[in-house]
């Protein structure tokens, strides 16, 4: 009787940038499901990539081009059927790969274009529970011919048209190393936000931040128990609220700049 292989027709994709910390954790997990691995780096001034090498995954070179960019250079380079995409700050869970093979030997896989995984997210040491975060489903593997839209603050993936199912595949997340770089990262991704929908002519109004924030707020933090989560769930919602807040008073600056004479 022929053994089962190890990995199925699977390419594991990583767009990341002076990811050094984490690099190794990321394509060690997908090293043990996809029959190859393929890391993007936009140029990282760290040991992102020897790191990358050492673990004998493929590495090539993109320079930044936005989120879809990046994710999308990096799927056109699978030579398998499939793509399974995992951010640098993201795993398996030590069950996923086994879940994933199971998926491709029965041939289940064939069902869908797209299958969401859950994923499970943890904030400055602590699993994130509730508030929303603690039961996210994203589409991650799919078809090598799917392809991201770019959206105001990143990227999604484009689903007209897709058969789409759910695989209890887990990823777990370490959003951040320190509380001051997630809200550094937040504010950049506000930036993006406002610069994209003044763009498109996007109107706000000067209550539009409070409204806005205030909906965030009473949605993940209380209605969702984002407050069960303790004093870590606070200092996540509480970071995201004013992300919030933030982006669309950036919008409401551009679109109603204060007169220098």
């Amino acid at each position: 009787m022929a053994a089962v292989p190890a990995t199925v027709p699977l390419t594991g994709v990583v767009a990341c940038l002076n990811e050094a910390d984490r690099i190794g954790r990321c394509v060690r997990t997908l090293k043990r499901i996809c029959a190859e691995v393929i890391v993007l780096d936009a140029g990282s001034d760290d040991d992102t990539v020897a790191i990358a090498r050492a673990e004998g995954v493929e590495v090539e070179h993109q320079e930044w081009i936005g989120f879809a960019g990046q994710k999308n250079t990096a799927i056109s380079r699978a030579r398998q059927p499939w793509v399974l995409l995992l951010e640098a700050d993201e795993w398996l869970a030590p069950s996923a790969p086994g879940r994933v093979r199971a998926l491709f030997d029965s041939g289940e896989i064939e069902q869908a274009d797209v299958w969401r995984l859950p994923r499970r997210t943890r904030f400055l040491g602590r699993t994130l529970q509730f508030g929303g975060w603690g039961n996210d489903w994203l589409p991650r593997l799919f078809r090598a011919d799917c392809r991201f839209l770019p959206t105001p603050s990143g990227e999604r993936l484009d689903l007209r048209q897709r058969r789409e199912r759910r695989i209890k595949a887990r990823i777990d997340r370490d959003t951040a190393r320190s509380l001051a770089e997630h809200r550094a990262r937040l504010e950049r991704y506000a930036n993006l936000f406002a610069r994209q929908k003044h763009a498109m002519g996007r109107d706000v109004v000067w209550l539009d931040p409070a409204l806005h924030a205030a909906a965030y707020w009473l949605k993940a933090y209380l209605l969702r128990g984002g407050f069960l989560d303790g004093r870590t769930g606070y200092l996540y919602h509480a970071s995201h609220a004013r992300y919030v807040y933030r982006k669309y008073a950036k919008l409401y600056a551009l679109q109603h700049p204060v007169d220098q004479d």
